[in-house]
C-alpha cells in the first residue's frame, strides 16, 4: 500500500505502508505517523545535528543498514553537511533532520533509529553535553543501570551540577550533562573517562570504566569513549529496533529511576510509542530547554539547562 502526502511543502510518496517492521505487528505505517507526531518534541534535539541512520527495511528481524552517508536515493531537498572522515578518505555526508517533511522521509525509508552526535554542523568539534552511556554486562540490567546512574548524580551533586537521564530503549540508561561553555571532545572524553573511573574506584563490584567485555560480567560498562567527535549516541524520542515490540529512548526523571530501583521493578521504564506520545502530553519534553536552571560555575563546570542531546 502507497500513499502520497505533502508536508510543509514537501511532496513524499510513502512506500509499503502496510509492511510489518516489527513482530509484534507495528507497521511501517505507524512508524511514519509515531515520527510525525512526535516531531514537535524531537526536531529541536536533532537540530543541524548530522545523523546516523539505522534502516531495517524488511524489518527487525532482516538485514540492519548503517547509514552514514546519505544514501543515493536521498530526496534532493534533505539537508546535508560533510564531515571529515575520523580515519581519512572522502567526507561523509551526513543526512540533517531540521524539520517534519525530513522526519517523514526518513521513517518512509525505514530508518527506525536515529543516532545523532553531540555536536551541531558546523562546529564540529564542540559537543552541546557531555554524555555516558551506561552499558549494563552479561548479569546485569537496567536496575543494575539505575544503581550506577545515581552514584554518577551523587558525584555532579557534589561539584553543584545536575545530571538528565533517559532510559535507552534497550537495556540501558544514557545520563547527559548539558554544557553552556564551549569546549572540545578532547577536554570532554578526557573528563568523562576520569568521571567513569572514580565510579569504578568507589564501587568496583558494580561498575567498570574499560572496554573488554569480559570485565563487565555482573557489572555496567560507564562508556565514556562516546564523547568522540565521530561516534553517535541514540537520540531522545528515537525508536528503537531491540524487542519484538517497539520502544522509545525516553527521557525520564531521577523519581521515576528511584521508584524503580525501590520496587525493583523496571516495566515502567519502557515506552511504547502511543505511550511516549502520551507522556510528552501531559508532562512535555523533561529534556527541553528552560526546563530546569542551574548555576554558573567554571570551566567543565559550568552548565545551564539547553538541550541535552
Amino acid at each position: 500500500m502507497d500513499e502520497q502526502i505533502t508536508i510543509e511543502g514537501r511532496t513524499l510518496k510513502l512506500t509499503r505502508l502496510d509492511k510489518v517492521l516489527y513482530p509484534s505487528g507495528f507497521t511501517k505505517a505507524e512508524v511514519i505517523d509515531y515520527y510525525v507526531r512526535v516531531a514537535p518534541f524531537l526536531l529541536p534535539h536533532l537540530h543541524n545535528r548530522p545523523v546516523t541512520l539505522k534502516r531495517y527495511p524488511d524489518g527487525i528481524k532482516a538485514q540492519a543498514y548503517w547509514d552514514k552517508d546519505a544514501p543515493s536515493f536521498t530526496s534532493d531537498w534533505v539537508e546535508r553537511f560533510p564531515v571529515p572522515r575520523h580515519a581519512g578518505g572522502p567526507d561523509i555526508v551526513y543526512v540533517l533532520i531540521n524539520n517534519t517533511a525530513t522526519i517523514a522521509w526518513t521513517a518512509n525509508v525505514a530508518a527506525l533509529e536515529l543516532h545523532p552526535f553531540l555536536h551541531r554542523a558546523a562546529d564540529i568539534h564542540t559537543p552541546t553535553s557531555v554524555v555516558f552511556d551506561l552499558d549494563p554486562g552479561e548479569d546485569a540490567d537496567i536496575l543494575t543501570c539505575i544503581e550506577v546512574a545515581l552514584r554518577l548524580s551523587e558525584v555532579f551533586d557534589r561539584l553543584g551540577l545536575q545530571l538528565f537521564p533517559k532510559v535507552s530503549g534497550s537495556k540501558g540508561i544514557q545520563v547527559y550533562l548539558p554544557l553552556n561553555t564551549p569546549v572540545t571532545y578532547d577536554i570532554t572524553q578526557p573528563f568523562a573517562r576520569s568521571i567513569g573511573q572514580l565510579i569504578e574506584s568507589e564501587h568496583p563490584k558494580l561498575a567498570v570504566s574499560e572496554m573488554p567485555k569480559e570485565k563487565r560480567v555482573g557489572k555496567v560498562f560507564i562508556d565514556w569513549s562516546q564523547n568522540a567527535d565521530f561516534k553517535t549516541t541514540v537520540g531522545a524520542y528515537s525508536l528503537r529496533a531491540k524487542r519484538e515490540e517497539p520502544l522509545v529512548s525516553m527521557p525520564v526523571t531521577w523519581a521515576e529511576l528511584r521508584a524503580a530501583q525501590k520496587r525493583k521493578n523496571a516495566s515502567k521504564l519502557y515506552f511504547e510509542p502511543k505511550q511516549a506520545l502520551a507522556r510528552l502530553d501531559k508532562l512535555g519534553d523533561l529534556f527541553a530547554p528552560g526546563m530546569f536552571r542551574l548555576p554558573l560555575l567554571g570551566p567543565m563546570r559550568s552548565v545551564t539547562r539547553v538541550s541535552a542531546t
